[in-house]
């Protein structure tokens, strides 16, 4: 775990953006409300807006970090530790690992299980990082 930690907390929060743009988008851009390509970045926030549908996004839109407060580097560790614990992580163990108190523990533990069954190509991707 402490590898997988030190790896993860080394990040800062515009270095994990980037990470996630990769790991969602392969680099370039996707609308989450039409699948767009054709996108225009805002230059003073990590957002985009779409040519298309006229809409505002970043690249946790419809992900299991949209509208949280826990950041990044935290959720990348918490991912981490729930997929490679061979008996499954508690709450309070990820709630101490990671730097949170239990229940925010429990809700990220919930999301990212929910993520596994709905998003599991994004889940897969996060398990390959090294």
């Amino acid at each position: 775990m402490l590898r997988v930690q030190s790896i993860t907390m080394t990040l800062n929060n515009d270095e994990c953006i980037t990470l996630l743009e990769q790991i969602r988008w392969g680099g370039k851009p996707k609308c989450p409300y039409c699948g767009s390509t054709k996108a225009t970045a805002y230059k003073s926030e990590r957002r985009y807006h779409c040519n298309e549908c006229f809409t505002s996004y970043s690249v946790t839109v419809g992900t299991l970090f949209h509208k949280t407060h826990v950041e990044l580097q935290k959720w990348f560790l918490a991912i981490r530790l729930v997929l490679n614990s061979p008996g499954g992580v508690s709450v309070r163990q990820l709630a101490k690992e990671i730097g949170v108190n239990k229940n925010t523990a429990a809700y990220m533990i919930a999301r990212i299980r929910e993520a596994i069954a709905d998003e599991p190509q994004l889940i897969k991707r996060f398990a390959e990082i090294q």
